[in-house]
């Protein structure tokens, strides 16, 4: 036998055994409670990697197994990651400490994915500052007036092409993501480029946008690894947008861009107040203008419909409810003398319905941030943690909406939470649906705008009722970053 050989090898593996030690003991020397199920090397990322539960689910769970403690430890392989709990610390991350954790914990290559990186969810300093501040203006309520006439426009096709399944029967049996994925997609079409989206084609269109954002964020084992495993993305050089839209917007604002130099009038939609904001002299950038129109169709198609979903079932499980949102729809319109922006901002009760939709359906479930300063946390039960730069920080959304220490009765729908009286008692940093701080959604106004245009269409015409086909209790899949259904929410529509 070779004994300094074998001499050698064992000393290696007790030096790797007791590298693991150290690192698998993070938290247990800083006195932080750990997550049960961590085993060497892979940590806690066994059952995600494997598919047998998502993200979302994992830290829902740790959420609600670790009541009574303000933050939680894991192991993403050997690296530790912090569940904070408490609404103090989410406060911290999110608002009164945000130079400390400006950055999102998602991150693109540029070279990888050049439009997404321009993303101002992607991305930080001047480009987040600059990119934000060109969203905040296209969204601004007098922009927003503007745009209002494509989503009034769309109202008219959704109405149309419901009317068209109704002539063939008197119910009309639907997917609320098919539907609903629809209507954002033409708007997002119509009032993003001033094209049409063909959403409400006869037969299927590969190219229309309610098919388009299939494609968005393209599901593979690899994609899945990459997302836990940020190194192994980083060397494969894995794209999370996938080619075919890369290319798809790119030549968008292409052509775009040919015909309107040969327009004396100018649009009115997003990509004109882009292109408005980017000129200098001739010059216009074209990857950054694409990267704009990658934004506003994945803020305005993937998250608006997965909430109109939720919000879809809730009125079908609950057709008291449907009937009370109904009849404010109807007086608001005849009292503003149609659905008029105006009209659509007097709809309160919309926007309870809506957020407490939001409340029990968050559409992303968890929130990823990173330290980028050293910051010590501190607690409400007395626990204590100096982040260093470069600690991964989640948020469970999911958990603090469903938690009963901040919500009488969380599994039971009630949109009275969010009254005038009631709203005020929330606590802070327990509803997150937009997020908070100055990383808060930038389209909040144009997704609600969207949604309440929606719904208001519908309900002031149309009936739903949910389907034998959708299984009770919903059943959320494991394969999405945003929050979907496994076997989809079926629902059935019907005239009044």
């Amino acid at each position: 036998m070779n004994y300094p050989f074998f001499t050698l090898l064992v000393g290696a593996f007790l030096l790797l055994c007791f590298y693991l030690y150290l690192k698998h003991n993070h938290w247990k020397r800083n006195g932080i409670p750990t997550v049960k199920g961590c085993i060497p090397i892979l940590g806690h990322l066994l059952p995600l990697m494997t598919g047998r539960t998502n993200f979302a689910e994992f830290i829902q769970k740790a959420y609600k197994e670790y009541k009574g403690y303000s933050m939680v430890g894991i192991y993403k392989g050997i690296t530790p990651l912090l569940l904070v709990r408490d609404p103090n610390l989410v406060k911290t991350v999110l608002q009164s400490n945000f130079t400390s954790f400006h950055e999102n914990g998602w991150k693109v290559e540029p070279d990888v994915d050049p439009l997404l990186a321009k993303n101002p969810f992607f991305c930080y300093g001047d480009v987040w500052s600059n990119g934000r501040k060109r969203l905040t203006y296209a969204f601004s309520n007098v922009r927003l007036k503007i745009l209002f006439t494509a989503v009034t426009g769309v109202c008219e096709k959704f109405e149309n092409f419901l009317n068209k399944q109704l002539e063939k029967n008197n119910k009309y049996e639907v997917e609320l993501k098919s539907l609903f994925s629809k209507f954002t997609g033409e708007v997002v079409a119509n009032a993003g480029f001033g094209i049409e989206g063909h959403c409400f084609g006869d037969a299927q269109d590969a190219n229309a946008f309610d098919q388009l954002f299939v494609d968005l964020f393209p599901q593979s084992l690899l994609s899945t690894i990459g997302s836990y495993l940020p190194s192994i993305k980083r060397f494969l050089k894995i794209k999370l947008l996938s080619p075919r839209l890369d290319q798809f917007f790119r030549n968008v604002v292409t052509e775009n861009l040919e015909i309107r130099r040969k327009e004396t009038v100018p649009r009115n939609d997003f990509l004109q107040l882009m292109i408005d904001m980017e000129k200098t002299g001739e010059l216009i950038d074209e990857e950054v203008l694409a990267a704009h129109a990658v934004s506003f169709f994945g803020d305005g198609v993937q998250t608006s419909s997965a909430t109109l979903r939720f919000i879809g079932y809730d009125l079908a499980v609950h057709p008291d409810i449907q009937e009370k949102l109904r009849n404010e729809v109807i007086s608001t319109i005849a009292k503003h003398g149609g659905l008029t922006y105006e009209a659509l901002k007097d709809m309160t009760y919309m926007n309870q319905v809506i957020s407490e939709s939001q409340r029990c359906h968050a559409a992303i479930c968890f929130m990823h941030k990173v330290c980028t300063e050293e910051f010590e946390l501190q607690g409400s039960d007395g626990l204590t943690y100096r982040a260093q730069p470069g600690t991964e920080i989640f948020i469970s959304v999911h958990g603090l909406h469903s938690d009963p220490t901040y919500w009488v009765n969380p599994e039971v729908f009630d949109p009275e939470r969010f009254n005038d009286e009631r709203k005020q008692t929330i606590e802070k940093m327990t509803f997150l649906p937009f997020g908070e701080g100055p990383r808060i959604c930038v389209g909040i106004r144009m997704a609600m705008l969207q949604m309440k245009a929606c719904l208001a269409n519908l309900l002031r015409n149309y009936k739903l009722e949910l389907s034998p086909k959708t299984h009770i209790p919903l059943k959320i899949s494991a394969n999405h970053i945003l929050t979907e259904v496994d076997d989809g929410i079926w629902v059935y529509v019907s005239k009044l």
